[in-house]
């Protein structure tokens, strides 16, 4: 029960790798805010999150500024107080960069660059109110540290969400207020399938990653569980990769 005693906010959480670390955190002890910008996403998570502890639903979009702060506003009417913030909502779009049309540019920007920010903005202000430090865990990627075909925009995302929070952590350091950013690798989610990507992509993917599998929301979880906790309590601003060792082979 690491997190116990702890109220965080989990963006993205209606599915995939969002609702596999608001289980782990209600597991570890923490009362949870699921936050997703798709209603019916968090109708149906909601039962498995209610069924591990106290979890409450917030319909949100991180793009813009109201949201996030009306977020915050939820977590504070339900617990009190926030001290986690899981900054996990995020979207891809394949296409070749030849072929990437301005609004799906500036749609992953927003959401996955932008969002993180004004989540991430939003909640940091409560803590500093607080005064009793915190911890935020941004979602970044492997996609953050070396490039990939088709996925421009999400590349250049996730750079600068790695930018961020090495900027974050910097600057709330002296609220002991810990950023950290989790880049994996491969993971399967519904997101990777709705965003564009061939099957024989998907299949074949799995020859680039040294241990020839594909990796579990539920690993990604653990790591920002454990990022969240006391146990990373000397950690911040780092950029941990969780990939089976896809970026170790040249």
């Amino acid at each position: 029960m690491r997190l116990k005693g702890r109220t965080a906010i989990v963006t993205g959480a209606g599915r995939g790798i969002g609702l596999a670390i608001a289980l782990k955190f209600l597991k570890e002890g923490a009362q949870v805010l699921l936050v997703d910008n798709v209603e019916e996403r968090l109708e149906r998570a909601l039962p498995q999150a209610r069924a591990l502890g106290s979890a409450y639903p917030c319909v949100a979009d991180v793009r813009f500024g109201s949201d996030c702060r009306r977020t915050v506003d939820q977590a504070l009417h339900h617990f009190g107080r926030v001290d986690i913030l899981a900054n996990n909502a995020g979207i891809a779009h394949f296409a070749p960069f030849l072929e990437v049309e301005e609004d799906d540019w500036d749609r992953v920007i927003d959401v996955d660059l932008k969002g993180v920010f004004l989540m991430g903005q939003a909640v940091a202000r409560q803590m500093v109110a607080q005064g009793t430090g915190g911890a935020i865990v941004n979602m970044a990627s492997t996609n953050g540290l070396v490039g990939e075909r088709g996925l421009a925009a999400y590349n250049a995302a996730k750079a600068g969400v790695n930018l961020l929070t090495k900027t974050m952590a910097i600057e709330l350091a002296e609220h002991n207020i810990r950023v950290n950013a989790v880049c994996p690798g491969f993971i399967p989610t519904e997101l990777v399938l709705e965003s564009g990507g061939e099957e024989s992509f998907i299949r074949e993917y799995i020859n680039k990653i040294p241990l020839r599998r594909y990796g579990k929301p539920e690993e990604v979880a653990d790591l920002y569980a454990y990022l969240a906790s006391d146990e990373a309590s000397f950690i911040t601003g780092a950029s941990i990769v969780i990939d089976g060792g896809q970026l170790a082979e040249q």
